[in-house]
């Protein structure tokens, strides 16, 4: 295959999935790992694709921000076992603020009825899973709230999580890295991110292995802010070593 042919498939690949990595390029391309960063910085200079970490995106991705119904079906398995594991570091007792995204939204509803905790978020879909709960007092912040992502921001939003005090926060992130932290495509989600972390005494980060190494428009810390990162099985033994080695736990389920 010539490298004109190869790079139209990789573009395609991007565009279906979202992202490409170099090494499952190389094997499936079979040629080197080198000959396919070559591909890939010429599709980045072309403007077709952006290089990130271990691969690239397809151009225009580190604006777009999908909608809520798209991004519930995104990874849904991954999700589902990156929530179950996130259960074993609710406190006994205590105060949890769950922020908005879909993961943690699995892990709210695979709350145990058991559970007796207060839970704070500013998430519409995350408070109408827990209103009926009967160990759960819930308190939803308020503010304007985001057609997109049905979660509360502005100067309501941040107000209220500078009077609080948590135990653990359960945070989402729409790319995660080492080089450039935890960031989010809206600027006012970012700011209540910061807000909600602020006042946590631990932070857990949620986030599947697809997100690692992407970057998006407004960033809300560094990936050290994360006590610990729960994600699952994608994300490889190296990479997961590497997060490690800047103080942030790593549990890949």
């Amino acid at each position: 295959m010539y490298a004109p042919e190869r790079q139209q498939e990789i573009l395609r690949l991007a565009r279906d999935g979202g992202r490409v990595d170099v090494v499952s390029l190389a094997e499936e391309f079979q040629v080197t790992a080198e000959t396919i960063r070559r591909d890939l910085k010429a599709l980045d200079r072309a403007g077709l694709l952006r290089r990130v970490h271990g691969g690239a995106i397809p151009a225009g991705r580190l604006h777009f921000e999908p909608d809520l119904t798209e991004r519930e079906a995104t990874a849904a398995g991954e999700k589902d076992r990156i929530a179950k594991a996130a259960l074993a570091e609710l406190p006994t007792e205590g105060t949890v603020i769950l922020d908005a995204g879909t993961t943690v939204a699995r892990l709210a509803a695979a709350l145990p009825l058991e559970a007796e905790l207060t839970v704070v978020t500013h998430s519409l879909p995350i408070a109408a899973r827990l209103a009926d709960h009967p160990g759960i007092q819930l308190h939803l912040v308020g503010g304007r709230v985001r057609h997109r992502t049905r979660a509360a921001v502005d100067a309501w939003a941040l107000r209220a999580y500078g009077e609080i005090r948590a135990d653990v926060l359960f945070v989402a992130a729409n790319g995660f890295s080492t080089a450039h932290g935890l960031t989010t495509p809206d600027l006012a989600e970012a700011a209540v991110k910061r807000a909600a972390v602020a006042a946590a005494r631990r932070v857990v980060l949620l986030a599947d292995s697809a997100k690692h190494g992407q970057e998006h428009f407004a960033r809300f810390g560094s990936l050290g802010d994360a006590d610990l990162l729960i994600t699952d099985t994608g994300l490889s033994p190296e990479d997961a070593a590497a997060i490690e080695r800047g103080g942030t736990e790593v549990v890949r389920a």
